[in-house]
């Protein structure tokens, strides 16, 4: 069985147990908006409770795998409430029984690398940039990276990527175990990975998937509360609405 569905800016396909979502929104280097995530969170919370999908592969149109939150976006409508769009995509992914594998090239900001530390396979491009530029937008770090991300590279290396805003690439990336291959045709790969594991006795993944997260799940779960606090605070600061402002006339000055 095989189709496609356009949701918004949001591709679905699947074939063979295989979900495949697709950032659809190249002109703006797939920003992610608040409808985005409307459909991302229903698109995996559906998936999550559909035994005939055994596998979610996350991966993207045009050059970049996406530039992370649309700063337009969030600037004009800020995800407040308690239950916003983002939220609820980021519990779905964190609460995802069965595997994710993701597909990145390009620009891999904010969310773009915040998401991989939440997939069990990551196959990345040589070019892929991963950058977490909270700070610099005057923010918190979110999904859990704030504790998934020191935890995977140490407290030093996170610390010069947080507080500095410093991106890195794919070859670091592999070295800290970020991303399990690099290649030239990453989708290709992972779409390699997902039909083979898709193959694969689905009860027996599903609870070995568990017991790789058993360790830490619950603690992620309560560091994503108190980072989603935290970043509801910020949002509303002086600091991150200056951040934000600057953000948005150093785009227009460059187009």
């Amino acid at each position: 069985m095989h189709y496609d569905a356009r949701m918004n800016e949001i591709l679905k396909s699947v074939s063979n147990g295989v979900l495949t979502l697709t950032f659809n929104r190249p002109e703006k280097q797939n920003a992610i908006t608040r409808t985005m995530y409307t459909a991302l969170a229903d698109a995996v919370n559906e998936a999550a409770g559909d035994f005939s999908i055994r596998v979610l592969i996350f991966s993207a149109q045009g050059k970049h795998f996406t530039a992370g939150n649309d700063i337009g976006d969030f600037f004009n409508d800020p995800p407040l409430e308690e239950n916003s769009p983002v939220m609820q995509f980021l519990s779905a992914v964190h609460n995802f029984p069965k595997p994710i594998i993701a597909s990145v090239h390009g620009n891999a900001v904010g969310i773009g690398t915040t998401l991989l530390l939440h997939c069990d396979l990551v196959v990345s491009a040589p070019d892929t940039n991963f950058s977490m530029p909270f700070v610099t937008l005057g923010l918190v770090p979110e999904f859990g990276s704030s504790y998934l991300f020191p935890k995977l590279v140490g407290h030093q290396r996170a610390s010069k990527v947080f507080l500095l805003g410093e991106p890195f690439d794919a070859k670091f990336a592999l070295e800290v175990g970020l991303v399990a291959e690099i290649s030239e045709t990453p989708d290709l790969v992972a779409a390699e990975y997902a039909t083979a594991i898709a193959d694969q006795p689905p009860s027996a993944v599903i609870q070995t998937k568990a017991l790789l997260k058993s360790g830490h799940h619950d603690a992620v779960t309560a560091v994503m509360r108190a980072e989603g606090e935290l970043f509801k605070l910020a949002l509303q600061s002086d600091e991150a609405q200056a951040a934000f402002m600057k953000f948005l006339a150093n785009k227009t000055t460059k187009k």
